[in-house]
């Protein structure tokens, strides 16, 4: 008896796991068929889960009708450069919040916190404000200053968690050999702590690369446009521009999902450290 639960468990549980497989990737499956439809084939009846012929037509449109190589440029840029500022300068604070003891410790980490429950459109219209008085409206730099002040709370809570994993004696025994605080961190605590690095600058770099609100409030130039921004102007008042939106879709998901494929075991092992002890 025992024997036949747990192998109609074990069923239950595949056909489980399958399912979900199956409604989680649909979606992605169904986007990349859909761009390489022929634009008068998408709403074509009866509907097609396979398209007769392949064209590559919404693609090349991209890039023709559209400047989307730039956008793609502009949200490389912007990411990777905001991702690896915060990721530094949450590693710093990380360090601090994680090593020492201080009267506001606590009010600081709940401030971090607080800050990640309030929605980051409530703040557009002062954030604007300040970018227009400091000649930063539709500048990639203001962009990525304000990517900075978003990603650093929560990257700075994560990266507390993985520097309270690091044993005290591997820093002591770099201070006892000479180090300052800063060489020991950098040279014997940084090289241990790669995983956990790796981690909060993808989570960094992903949500700068999929950020709406703030890239449509500040970017108004075409080439200045990162990707959500210009995927939002397939949307107009009468009409949305499927074949190119579900185009321009593939290309944005691809290079997020190549970062994780690549890197996916440094997150694992990052998240699994920092969880451990918080």
């Amino acid at each position: 008896m025992t024997s036949r639960q747990s192998v109609a468990g074990q069923v239950i549980r595949v056909l489980f796991l399958t399912l979900w497989a199956v409604i989680t990737l649909f979606p992605m499956y169904w986007i990349t068929i859909t761009s390489f439809k022929a634009p008068g084939a998408i709403f074509s009846y009866p509907l097609a889960y396979w398209p007769k012929e392949f064209s590559l037509e919404n693609y090349i449109g991209l890039f023709q009708k559209a400047q989307f190589g730039t956008y793609i440029l502009n949200s490389l840029t912007v990411s990777t450069a905001a991702a690896a500022a915060a990721t530094l300068i949450a590693m710093l604070s990380g360090y601090v919040l994680a090593r020492f003891e201080f009267r506001s410790k606590s009010a600081v980490l709940l401030a971090f916190l607080v800050t990640q429950m309030i929605p980051s459109f409530i703040a557009l219209g002062p954030l604007y404000l300040l970018m227009v008085q400091l000649g930063l409206v539709d500048q990639k730099l203001g962009l990525v200053l304000i990517y900075i002040a978003v990603c650093i709370p929560v990257s700075t809570v994560m990266l507390r968690g993985f520097f309270a994993n690091v044993p005290d004696a591997l820093e002591e025994a770099a201070l006892i050999d000479g180090c300052s605080r800063l060489k020991a961190l950098f040279r014997v605590i940084v090289p241990v702590m790669k995983p956990g690095i790796i981690a909060a600058f993808i989570f960094n770099f992903v949500n700068c690369w999929n950020e709406l609100f703030l890239s449509v409030t500040l970017m108004n130039s075409d080439e200045n446009r990162t990707i959500p921004t210009a995927l939002n102007a397939f949307i107009t008042s009468f009409n949305i521009e499927w074949s190119s939106m579900a185009a321009a879709a593939v290309l944005t998901i691809l290079p997020t999902m190549v970062l994780f494929a690549f890197a996916s075991r440094y997150i694992v092992q990052g998240l699994t450290a920092g969880a451990v002890k918080g």
